[in-house]
């Protein structure tokens, strides 16, 4: 009897973690995942991951979910294709992704290639003009087609710059994000330059998926908790758009023209210090040829 009751106990304990660790991986798909991937829906920034556990075997996609950039860092060639494909970017890592919860997000992408679960919800935006907002039954950010406004535009600008405040609380893009164009010196340099993350992300779609939920860990520190409103999502989209179509001076020439400015103000400043080091100078000699006359007259 007591031995039953000892291996009750053992197998609830060995079975919840797994409970836990499935329930896990929906939640973790949702909020991670749809962001760049979906299953069956077409490639966004990322590629379509239906079909994947056939493709690679379940320990190396495991490998990869814990840490793609040690993966790629070895040389490995089907993970720099992959990079290669998404244009240069490379998923985030997670420190929450351990072997189970890994195992069970590929468990879970199984399972949904082959059409036995379905995700729970996505987010879908309209129009610029509405930005309404309705969940439905699948993991695709869509966004209208339609051409964008002038008034986009400015807008999207607008947001950009942190002249229109996000709803939300979020930091301006530009306060660490560059931008052709923009200011006198293009905005901030402390994060990638989005000149061309239209043309990155290949078109609204992904652009959209990709800002209402930045996987990397710098934004999802910043906008987990203050994420951007669909309408935000669209305008900002516009501006990137219209930016990757207006073209114009490389982002490399704005920089060289700031370290010129910078570097003629720096000559400016030392001749004007050496002026006014020689005048002192000049006065101090002065002085002193005054006193010793007075003193060789006496």
């Amino acid at each position: 009897m007591l031995r039953s009751a000892w291996l009750a106990i053992f197998l609830a304990l060995f079975m919840v973690p797994l409970r836990m660790d499935a329930q896990d991986a929906a939640k973790f798909f949702e909020e991670n995942c749809t962001v760049c991937h979906t299953i069956g829906e077409g490639p966004l920034s990322g590629p379509d991951l239906k079909g994947v556990t056939q493709r690679k075997d379940r320990e190396w996609l495991i490998q990869f979910l814990r840490d793609p950039e040690a993966v790629i860092n070895k040389g490995d060639a089907y993970a720099k294709q992959l990079q290669q494909a998404a244009g240069g970017i490379v998923m985030p890592t997670f420190p929450e992704m351990t072997p189970a919860l890994a195992s069970a997000v590929l468990d879970l992408v199984e399972a949904r290639s082959s059409g036995s679960a379905q995700p729970s919800a996505a987010v879908k935006t309209a129009s610029p003009d509405s930005a309404s907002v309705s969940v439905e039954p699948a993991a695709v950010v869509e966004i209208s087609d339609r051409p964008f406004t002038p008034r986009d535009v400015e807008q999207g600008m607008q947001i950009f710059g942190g002249t229109r405040p996000l709803a939300n609380g979020g930091p301006a893009c530009f306060s660490c994000h560059g931008m052709r164009g923009f200011g006198g010196l293009g905005g901030g340099r402390l994060a990638p330059d989005l000149t061309r993350v239209y043309e990155r992300k290949r078109g609204r779609k992904s652009l959209a998926a990709w800002l209402s939920a930045p996987p990397t860990t710098e934004m999802r520190s910043l906008f987990h908790s203050r994420p951007l409103e669909q309408e935000e999502i669209v305008l900002l989209v516009a501006y990137f758009e219209d930016a990757a179509k207006r073209g114009g001076e490389a982002e490399s020439a704005v920089i060289l023209g700031f370290f010129f400015l910078g570097l003629g103000g720096a000559i400016v400043a030392l001749i004007s210090l050496d002026a006014i080091w020689k005048s002192r100078l000049g006065a101090a000699r002065e002085s002193l040829f005054r006193a010793a006359h007075l003193e060789g007259k006496s």
